[in-house]
C-alpha cells in the first residue's frame, strides 16, 4: 500500500483502538516502518508513551505454555497440583495464590507451576506473612532455598504482632503465598478440578474405583 493511500482514521485505530504496535501496523498494510511514523506524525496521531508501550509489549508476550503430551509421572503431578490449589488456594480475583506454611507442599505445587502450567520464572511472586518475633532476613533465606524464587521477586512481607509462645508452636516458617498474576491460568486450573469432581463423581455413582494402576490415566476422564 501506498503512503498516500492511508487512513488516518484506520491507523489510529489500529494503533489505539485495537492495540497494534507499529511493526504490526507496519507488516499489515505492507510499508515501511520509517514511513508510519512519518505518516503519525504528519496527521498528530500520537504515540504510546514508554510504560504503555510495555504494557502492550507484556500483553502480546505468552504468560505461561502448558505441557502436552503428559508421562504418568506428569498426570499425578498435575492431579496433585490441582489438588493442593483447590484446598489451598485463592479461587477468587485474577491471580494465582496458592497459602501455605509446609515448605514440601510449597515444593510440589512450584512443581506443577513450572512443569505442567509453564510459569514463567520472572513472573512468580513471593508474599510472606510473618510474626514479629521471626527474623525477617533468615525468613526469606529459608523461603528463597525452599522455592528456588529469588529475593528480588518477594514482595513485601505482612509482620504480625503475637504471642511468640503461641504462634511459634503454630508458624514456625510463617506462611507463604506464592503468587502468579494470569487470570486465564487460574481459571484453567480451576477447569481441570472441575473436569476432576466431575469424574469422581461419575466414578463413585457407578461404583467403581477412583484409581486405576494408581494414577488417573489421560482420558480417563472421558470414559
Amino acid at each position: 500500500m501506498y503512503v498516500n493511500k492511508l487512513n488516518p482514521v484506520e491507523i489510529k485505530n489500529l494503533y489505539w483502538g485495537k492495540e497494534y504496535n507499529i511493526e504490526e501496523i507496519a507488516n499489515k498494510l505492507n510499508i515501511s516502518i520509517w514511513s508510519l511514523c512519518n505518516f503519525m506524525n504528519r496527521h498528530n496521531i500520537s504515540r504510546r508513551n514508554r510504560s504503555e508501550a510495555s504494557y502492550i509489549s507484556n500483553r502480546l508476550r505468552p504468560q505461561f505454555e502448558i505441557s502436552a503430551n503428559l508421562s504418568a509421572a506428569q498426570e499425578k503431578l498435575k492431579i496433585a497440583g490441582v489438588m493442593l490449589y483447590w484446598a489451598e488456594g485463592t479461587l477468587k480475583g485474577n491471580t494465582v495464590d496458592f497459602t501455605n506454611s509446609n515448605p514440601q507442599m510449597t515444593k510440589v505445587f512450584l512443581k506443577f507451576l513450572r512443569e505442567i502450567c509453564g510459569a514463567k520464572e520472572e513472573r512468580l511472586r513471593v508474599y510472606l506473612y510473618a510474626y514479629s518475633y521471626h527474623n525477617l532476613k533468615r525468613l526469606k533465606a529459608y523461603w528463597r532455598e525452599a522455592t528456588q524464587i529469588p529475593l528480588p521477586q518477594f514482595t513485601k512481607p505482612y509482620i504480625r504482632k503475637g504471642n511468640p509462645n503461641l504462634s511459634n508452636r503454630k508458624l514456625p516458617y510463617g506462611l507463604v503465598h506464592i503468587r502468579y498474576n494470569d487470570k486465564r491460568l487460574l481459571q484453567l486450573i480451576k477447569n481441570w478440578r472441575d473436569e476432576y469432581i466431575d469424574w469422581a463423581g461419575t466414578q463413585v455413582a457407578k461404583g467403581g474405583r477412583l484409581y486405576e494402576s494408581s494414577v488417573l490415566l489421560k482420558g480417563e476422564m472421558e470414559k
